[in-house]
């Protein structure tokens, strides 16, 4: 047989042997590249100390020099084993598109490495039958003594076996959550989003319950979560559904799924507090508590910009006093300052202003929220106070284009409370913004009292709608003489001047 021969064989056609088995492999497993120089180092100090044992001053060392040429040839025998195997099952059989589980490779192995120790167990003159009947108790009392170790690798065997786990699956083991790394036969090792490798015995595995994240089947692997937040039970729970649902849809936020879409639900009601989750399916599972964040200041954004602030039962009495007492002086002024910078305003005295500040309200966006959609009914005009924005046409389209940024100072949606007239574009905040917005309601008790007014306002509307379709290119840049006149009738027909 050629196992039984192999060592007999000249030491440097043995080497020219390994070595093209190392190019075949370090070719094919860049991964395993280390694992091949121990190997390789092995090896080639095998060899030379191989060719060392049979020079006649080696033998002169009698039945020590032949114990040691034999336990080089055994050593070299599994290492050369062990090439042969990861050329088979690493390069061969995936060729042939046939992966098998690594534990296959183990065992395979292990049977190779028994059988080529018992061949020259026999060629030293042992008898076999004999090694077979006093194994027995041998074995009895291995397996008694070793009985966790043994049951820790027997159920290694069936873990791969009915493919429970896989690597690069993500886990939940008791207080462990992370990524498989490795399944050995005693352990499987877990890769946490701190940077920890837990080692967990295959033996609880298959004693205690774990969770596998993500779904088995389908082509994406997805993992609910749950953002709990409480609100007053005064305020519609089809409001903040509507609010929350809404404010995720209308963002893109990485790691949160479009399909299942989020969604809001209910859960209960206790003093006075009405507790909502609302569930989003995770595809990052490494960033769990990173899109967490992100989709709570999404939800805390929208709901704050709605006027509604979140109470924890301990605070709800003070939170409703704060809310009964108004803005106080530091916000009226910054509120105040915020309307300096708006032109439309000039024309209003220092107590129409301070009337039109009063009437602002707060509202903070996310980066990515939509602040306003094209095409949208809204009689609100934003005044941007802190961040950026952008102005698009199309947005979400193929045809999308970017019309601007906007910058802090700066105001839209001025049409729409002036007139009424749907949004033109589509305005995304494009890093954490802060505006204040004015209802054409706010507006609305100034302007009746003062009906001229809409001469000076439409006029103003007039150049900065010049402008924004200057910065559009839909014209020429050339004037529109009359432009003033239609705005201002338009603005005397929404507000009912006569």
């Amino acid at each position: 047989m050629w196992l039984t021969q192999f060592a007999d064989r000249p030491w440097p056609m043995l080497l020219g042997t390994g070595c093209l088995l190392l190019f075949v492999l370090w070719w094919r497993l860049p991964a395993e590249r280390g694992q091949l120089r121990l190997t390789a180092l092995l090896a080639v100090i095998g060899l030379l100390a191989f060719s060392l044992g049979e020079t006649p001053v080696a033998r002169a060392y009698g039945h020590a020099g032949l114990l040691v040429a034999e336990i080089l040839r055994v050593l070299l025998g599994m290492l050369y084993l062990r090439l042969c195997g990861m050329l088979l099952f690493r390069v061969l059989l995936p060729l042939l598109h046939f992966r098998p589980l690594r534990i296959l490779e183990d065992m395979t192995l292990m049977l190779a490495y028994a059988g080529w120790g018992m061949l020259r167990l026999r060629e030293g003159g042992l008898d076999l039958s004999q090694l077979v009947t006093t194994s027995a108790v041998i074995t009895a009392v291995i397996a008694f003594s070793m009985q966790d170790t043994l049951g820790n690798i027997l159920s290694g065997i069936a873990l791969q076996a009915d493919q429970s786990l896989h690597i690069g699956q993500w886990v939940k083991a008791g207080d462990y959550s992370g990524k498989v790394v490795q399944i050995g036969w005693r352990s499987t090792q877990l890769e946490t989003r701190s940077g920890e490798t837990v080692v967990i015995p295959n033996g609880w595995l298959m004693k205690n319950t774990f969770v596998v994240l993500g779904r088995q089947v389908g082509e994406q692997s997805v993992w609910r979560r749950n953002v709990v937040f409480e609100l007053d039970w005064r305020i519609p729970a089809a409001r903040v559904i509507a609010l929350t649902e809404q404010a995720l849809a209308d963002t893109q936020i990485e790691g949160v799924a479009t399909e299942p879409a989020p969604s809001t639900v209910l859960m209960q009601l206790q003093d006075g507090v009405a507790q909502y989750v609302t569930r989003y399916w995770l595809t990052r599972f490494h960033a769990d508590d990173l899109t967490d964040s992100q989709v709570r200041a999404h939800l805390l954004a929208a709901l704050g910009r709605n006027g509604i602030v979140l109470a924890a039962r301990e605070h709800r009495t003070q939170l409703e006093r704060l809310q009964r007492s108004g803005i106080g002086s530091e916000e009226l002024a910054r509120r105040l300052e915020a309307l300096a910078n708006v032109s439309l305003f000039d024309c209003l005295s220092a107590e129409e202003r301070e009337q039109v500040a009063r009437e602002l309200v707060f509202a903070a966006f996310e980066a990515g929220d939509v602040i306003t959609r094209q095409g949208a009914v809204a009689h609100w005009l934003y005044i941007l106070t802190e961040g950026r924005a952008s102005v698009w046409l199309n947005y979400g389209q193929v045809d999308a284009v970017q019309l601007g940024v906007l910058n802090a100072g700066e105001i839209f949606g001025e049409m729409g409370m002036m007139t009424g007239a749907p949004r033109t574009a589509t305005v995304i905040a494009a890093s954490y913004a802060e505006c204040y917005r004015l209802d054409h309601r706010g507006f609305e008790e100034i302007i009746a009292t003062r009906p001229e007014l809409a001469e000076s306002m439409s006029k103003v509307l007039a150049q900065r709608q010049q402008a924004n379709r200057q910065r559009a290119s839909q014209d020429n840049g050339s004037s529109n003489g009359n432009g003033h006149l239609e705005l201002l009738a338009r603005v005397r027909h929404f507000f009912g001047l006569s």
